[in-house]
């Protein structure tokens, strides 16, 4: 029996340690009384999944497989809650329940939605059969990412600690006074109301806040269909024309994206396959889509041989494959037919501008067209080095074709990057990003990437937050695939403290690039925000896990250790944050740890450091003025922030909730002032 709603395997999943229900068979009997309350609460008939024989079903001590991948997409998982579920080593531990948390917050649900009442409810719905021992109260809350909100089932008396029974002898005996039916009618109820949201589609979904806890406000229609385009491999024996074959796959995704209900997976999540030898449905299903597209490029001089072939996620069919052999000159050509035989087999069609927008072409020169494309490789590596032979790469492509607005965006983007992380000092990117985006917005109006470079600028340098929220507006508008364009509006709500938007928009970019290093780091940076600092620690270990050399995780390891107060493992973080990415910007974080647990001579240590890099690197004055902040020498910490402000420096922007930590320079009439130059609400 199939979901209420389509695209699950059933509605509620009832998982359990089978050495529970040998005794009294306590869990089968509560599976039949649930089914009989939910007969007589829904007028449709609901599924529920249960194992119950575990010698016929999965044991523990088997693998994932398939099979029960497809039973755990339900709409509603129930675990069974004993003293012997929270077994990290268990299967029901690892495979049911792990599995699902993480699944459904990679769902377009999410796991935690708004019901009509306007409160927050998960997805997973706990029934309590023990009270818990603390360790297995800390495992659980630890992987819920919060407080353990459960259904009991407990009957509760000196020295007793077991499971409410249907039929009890002595039920006024029962300290706490809960009766079996009562039990079982409340989870009848909280299933309907959730799945009731579920079906509606004003329901909302997403992220919980700490600050505001409502979600996010679904206001935009699930796209009908999904497609995620991997890198095509290259069959050129060259590794230097790695750059083609991912730009080929690319730009396909670019046309693709401009497709009205069409969701297309991110560039950085459909990459991160690449080269993995993964079955299509598997790589479809971890990207949260209907269709996979795959090829490969075979470049030699001036000919060309492209492959691709379109499967059906669900059942591995493929609908489309095609083998172009051409001239390099008609590679524009190949992408326009790839890109409408994809969307022919999966039954779209276009109209009007919005096929214009698919077909538009930005050059129609191969030679520039191929330095664009590696100008895109490097910048898609986003190192320091990286965006500087990107910006030499789109300024060869703009030498060859003078009016190529798709290479100045390139370049706006680039130089913008470099300069808010400190990679280059501002008087080497302003003048160069403010003149390539205008250049760029001149010769062509309707490009987002180029009022994407525009509205960052608008926010982070010039500080004009309205400007900046028009031009968000105006790239989500041209393309709502753009992940990066969602992740960066997001971050500017957030300053604001619109956390409901500012959540709504970092899970649409989430849920299109969901292995994007950026996007997981500026979702780091909202709940950071909003003050959920077991939110930031989550996405931190995110970070490791994608990528364990890549300085952003352990940064927000750390910050949310800060926040949690657990200074000593912070240290440690940061630490390992500076060594991959020594900068000021990691630099100050330590001294900020130090500061806060007293240790003032290595906060020093960490500020003479900071000073001797300036001769080799670009330091800012807000990290400086931070590190005098956590001394305690407001003085000198107001000097720099001046100076930061002067120089309009985007992390300024940040100031509120790094002074959080130090209540006294928070209290400073001094800092009043300062929020006021940059434009930000004092409370």
């Amino acid at each position: 029996m199939s979901s209420i709603l389509p695209g699950f395997e059933y509605d509620i999943f009832i998982s359990y340690r089978h050495k529970d229900n040998k005794y009294d068979g306590w869990v089968t009997e509560f599976v039949d009384n649930l089914k009989r309350e939910l007969e007589a609460t829904f007028k449709e008939e609901v599924s529920v999944y249960f194992d119950i024989n575990p010698h016929d079903g999965l044991l523990e001590t088997h693998d994932v497989d398939a099979s029960l991948k497809e039973k755990i997409k339900c709409l509603i998982f129930i675990p069974v809650i004993s003293q012997t579920y929270c077994d990290s080593k268990s299967f029901a531990w690892q495979h049911e329940f792990c599995a699902f948390n993480k699944l459904s917050k990679e769902n377009h649900f999410g796991r935690d939605i708004k019901l009509t009442s306007g409160n927050i409810a998960s997805r997973i719905l706990p029934v309590k059969i023990h009270d818990l021992d603390p360790e297995d109260k800390m495992l659980l809350e630890n992987e819920l990412g919060g407080v353990l909100r459960s259904i009991e089932f407990i009957y509760k008396s000196a020295g007793v600690n077991r499971p409410l029974r249907a039929n009890e002898d002595h039920p006024q005996d029962n300290l706490n006074k809960t009766y079996y039916r009562d039990q079982v009618n409340k989870i009848a109820n909280v299933i309907k109301e959730i799945i009731g949201c579920l079906k509606n589609p004003s329901s909302s979904i997403g992220i919980s806040t700490r600050k505001d806890s409502s979600n996010i406000s679904k206001s935009n229609p699930e796209p009908f269909e999904s497609i995620a385009v991997l890198a095509f491999a290259n069959m050129s024996g060259d590794p230097g024309q790695e750059f083609f074959s991912d730009g080929i796959s690319e730009e396909i995704i670019n046309m693709l994206a401009q497709v009205p209900g069409l969701k297309v997976a991110g560039r950085t999540s459909a990459f991160s396959f690449k080269g993995k030898n993964q079955d299509l449905r598997i790589i479809g299903e971890q990207l949260n889509v209907n269709y996979v597209l795959e090829g490969s490029v075979r470049k030699s001089g001036n000919k060309i041989r492209i492959t691709a072939q379109l499967i059906k996620v669900a059942d591995g069919y493929h609908l489309w494959s095609d083998k172009y052999d051409r001239e390099l000159e008609d590679i524009f050509d190949i992408q326009d037919e790839i890109s409408l035989a994809i969307l022919n087999a999966i039954k779209i069609k276009l109209f009007g501008a919005a096929k214009e927008a698919v077909l538009k072409k930005y050059t129609d020169n191969p030679e520039a067209y191929q330095l664009y494309l590696q100008g895109r490789f490097y910048y898609n590596k986003w190192g320091a080095d990286d965006f500087n032979k990107a910006i030499d790469y789109f300024k060869a492509a703009i030498k060859i074709e003078p009016d190529y607005a798709l290479a100045y965006a390139g370049i706006a983007l680039s130089y913008i990057i470099l300069w808010l992380f400190n990679y280059l000092p501002p008087e080497k990117c302003l003048p160069q990003m403010n003149q390539a985006v205008q250049q760029s917005l001149q010769l062509d109006n309707e490009i987002a990437e180029g009022h994407l470079a525009m509205a960052r600028i608008k926010l982070y340098y010039e500080w004009d937050f309205a400007a900046a929220t028009i031009e968000f507006k105006k790239t989500i508008k041209m393309n709502p695939n753009l992940s990066e364009a969602h992740e960066k509006y997001a971050v500017c709500l957030g300053l604001f403290g619109n956390y409901t938007e500012a959540i709504k928009h970092a899970s649409i970019a989430y849920g299109l690039d969901p292995f994007s290093l950026m996007i997981n780091f500026n979702a780091a940076t909202l709940y950071w925000l909003t003050g959920d600092d077991k939110k930031v620690l989550e996405y931190g270990r995110r970070l490791v896990e994608l990528e364990p050399n890549f300085y952003g995780g352990h940064y927000y390891i750390g910050v949310g250790l800060i926040g949690l107060k657990r200074y000593e493992e912070a240290v440690h973080e940061c630490e390992i944050a500076v060594h991959q990415n020594y900068s000021s910007f990691t630099l100050y974080r330590l001294g900020l740890i130090y500061g806060l647990m007293g240790e003032k001579v290595k906060a020093r240590e960490v500020l003479e450091k900071m000073k001797k890099l300036r001769n080799t690197q670009s330091v800012s004055n807000f990290d400086m003025g931070g590190v005098y902040m956590v001394l305690g020498e407001f003085d000198n910490a107001f000097q720099y922030f001046e100076k930061a402000i002067e120089k309009h420096e985007g992390l300024m922007l940040f100031i509120k909730v790094n002074i959080r930590y130090f209540p006294e320079f928070e209290q400073d009439p001094r800092t009043k002032q300062l929020l006021e130059k940059i434009g930000l609400p004092y409370q």
